[in-house]
């Protein structure tokens, strides 16, 4: 089976971006979960889509919502059901969480 895992871009491209730990999991997790209750096509389409909309926020990030007031230096993109909490530093991004109803507050404890 192929890794659905986000890649890095391709050297020709400048935006470049990574998932911590905890946004890997999370990725991992709601993949699982949509496999359980829309199935594999669905699953894969939504993760996909995912996949894109991280390179968009490599691309852009400055562009969707900073959320200091949650915790300083964070910006948020929605994805669907999805709040994708992030970090712009420096040319790169790292994708700190994936949310669905998580409390933000307690799920953003992780610091790269």
């Amino acid at each position: 089976m192929t890794s659905l895992k986000p890649l890095l871009p391709k050297k020709n491209d400048m935006s470049v971006y990574r998932l911590s730990e905890a946004a890997d999991a999370d990725f991992e997790r709601l993949f699982e979960y949509g496999i359980e209750t829309f199935g594999i096509n669905q699953a894969l389409n939504y993760v996909k889509g995912m996949q894109k909309h991280f390179e968009n926020i490599a691309e852009n990030p400055k562009h969707y919502q900073s959320v200091d007031y949650i915790r300083s230096g964070y910006r948020r993109s929605v994805y669907g059901k999805h709040s994708i909490y992030y970090l712009s530093e420096t040319g790169k991004i790292t994708i700190v969480r994936i949310l669905n109803m998580e409390n933000p507050d307690k799920a953003l404890f992780y610091r790269p």
